[in-house]
């Protein structure tokens, strides 16, 4: 099990989580318009999920159904940062 960042970080990018990571598994690029957690390197210490202001992350299996697509979204954007970004524009279009 992993942790998961879904549709509530979207255009917001509020980097408190980022600083409590102890692996350094959130990522972001200029222009995302969310960040993304590497499912391979997160230990699944939860250091993230209080620090979210718009309580966008979960564990995989508390992950609401409606964002069950950005489970997906996370993990590819570690090997393809172009689908990862469409993906995110389809599922929550500008």
């Amino acid at each position: 099990m992993t942790y998961v960042i879904a549709e509530p970080c979207v255009d917001v990018t509020d980097r408190a989580c980022v600083s409590v990571c102890p692996v350094d598994c959130i990522k972001e690029e200029e222009g995302d318009r969310t960040l993304y957690i590497d499912p391979n390197e997160c230990i699944d210490c939860g250091a993230c999920e209080p620090e979210c202001p718009v309580n966008a992350i979960f564990t995989e299996d508390a992950l609401p159904s409606q964002w069950a697509v950005y489970t997906e979204i996370n993990a590819l954007w570690f090997t393809d940062k172009a689908a990862a970004r469409a993906m995110v524009d389809a599922a929550k279009p500008r």
